[in-house]
């Protein structure tokens, strides 16, 4: 078999486990060289490939390689140019250069960038994986890939995030000089530099802020819906656009919302905006809200262990604002040490949250709307549902309330035990499978099911 039906094979295989954008980006212009005394040659199109690729995809590559060989083999990544030195000269395998970059530290001077903001500690899910691929794709070749990025979502979602990691990856793997501002900071310094001096001039402030904003590589605008009412900073920001776009500079800009619903900024700035590459970031779902706060306690390095239970009620119950969720981690901490270092456990988490709790329900949330119909057909509480309690007047219609729950919205089975009272996900499931089986034999009972399901609506 050649290596062009070897390689084949390999990527079908890595295709079938990323998406679409991730492998476009990062294997499609792959190529197999040759398989030679136990090393697999690949070519890759770019110098940033040899670092990602061995970051983040060496374990796939060297399984598929082996999967579809049947041999043990380790990967070396070279650019076409590299193949004839590389191969007269060294037949070692791929060394790490994740410790590598170039000397440009001079670049992050004033470039606004906060480095604890990573791809690395960015948690990707399904509501943002699509926008984390396009920033990453953007920060491997920025001005080429995606010019404009435009990211837009709620406040709290990691816009901002996901902005200063595409900076931060930009300083570490290049000489790019990278600025990243907010709006009102654009606007502020325009403002500033239209002043006139004590002569009635103002040269020296202007000639100052268009240097600043138009030689650089890459510029990352946030909040740009602020510049709304500013007439005159749009005029200013439309003209800096145009500047870095023509010179193929990478352009990035978030939002509270898309271009289309921005209907205070000229048109002319919106057409711009949708040159590239925009992207909604969706609230979290409950899995990624768990991840979040799984992360956040691993980066946090707390003293105290967090169960799992007490992760489930604060990532059902925080709602979907990323900065709520950690910020809820912290009040627990507090709350437990200045308690007299109580032990976390779900009841000191129910007490210590019960203020942020209340904000960040929503009245419309799907379990919780299904809590209460249920409740109130069968004239009890709420608080009598989501109980432990364990009279029959009260568990067969918290079972019933399961079973609507899982088969009426997405939620998991640990998500729907921990809306009711911390319930273990098995105990859900008995609920489920009894409510199914009891349907099927008692038409009383199915008649109740489809006048609740009809009283609480699609969901």
């Amino acid at each position: 078999m050649n290596t062009d039906i070897i390689w084949s094979n390999i990527l079908n295989q890595i295709k079938d486990e990323l998406s679409s954008l991730s492998y476009n980006t990062w294997f499609a212009e792959t190529e197999l060289y040759q398989l030679k005394d136990g090393i697999a040659y690949i070519i890759v199109p770019m110098p940033i490939h040899k670092k990602h690729l061995i970051d983040n995809y060496r374990d796939i590559i060297v399984n598929k390689i082996n999967d579809v060989v049947g041999e043990n083999y380790d990967i070396h990544l070279l650019l076409k140019e590299e193949i004839e030195e590389e191969l007269h000269t060294s037949t070692e395998s791929v060394r790490d250069t994740s410790n590598e970059k170039d000397d440009n530290t001079d670049n992050n001077v004033n470039s606004n960038l906060n480095p604890s903001y990573t791809f690395n500690n960015f948690v990707v899910g399904n509501s943002n994986k699509f926008a984390h691929a396009g920033a990453l794709s953007v920060a491997e070749n920025p001005g080429t890939m995606y010019n404009p990025l435009f990211l837009y979502g709620n406040s709290g979602l990691g816009k901002t995030h996901l902005m200063h990691a595409i900076g931060n990856y930009i300083v570490a793997n290049s000489n790019k000089k990278v600025l990243y501002v907010t709006s009102e900071q654009f606007k502020s310094e325009f403002v500033k530099a239209n002043k006139k001096d004590e002569n009635g001039e103002n040269f020296n402030y202007v000639d100052f802020f268009k240097n600043k904003y138009r030689n650089i590589d890459v510029l990352l605008i946030d909040d740009i819906q602020f510049l709304g009412e500013a007439k005159k900073s749009q005029e200013e920001f439309f003209h800096t656009f145009n500047n870095l776009y023509n010179d193929s500079k990478q352009i990035i800009i978030s939002s509270d919302r898309s271009p289309n619903d921005l209907r205070k900024l000229e048109d002319r700035l919106l057409t711009r905006f949708t040159w590239g590459l925009t992207v909604n970031i969706y609230p979290p779902d409950y899995n990624l809200r768990v991840e979040i706060l799984k992360k956040k306690i691993i980066a946090g390095n707390f003293e105290k262990d967090i169960p799992q239970e007490v992760i489930e009620y604060i990532a059902s119950n925080m709602g979907p604002d990323v900065r709520q969720l950690e910020g809820a981690i912290t009040r627990l901490i507090a709350y437990s040490t200045i308690m007299g270092g109580l032990e976390i456990n779900l009841d000191v988490a129910i007490d210590a949250l019960k203020d942020e709790i209340n904000k960040g329900i929503v009245e419309k949330d799907d379990v919780h709307r299904i809590q209460k119909i249920v409740s109130e057909y069968f004239q009890i509480s709420v608080e009598d549902i989501r109980s432990k309690k364990r009279s029959s007047n009260i568990s067969f219609p918290r079972q019933i309330a399961m079973y609507l729950c899982r088969t009426m919205t997405s939620e998991s089975f640990p998500k729907i035990g921990t809306e009711f009272g911390g319930k273990d996900h098995s105990t859900v499931m008995h609920s489920v499978e009894k409510i199914e089986n009891e349907i099927k034999v008692n038409k009383d009972l199915a008649n109740i099911i489809e006048k609740l399901k009809k009283d609480i609506g699609v969901v």
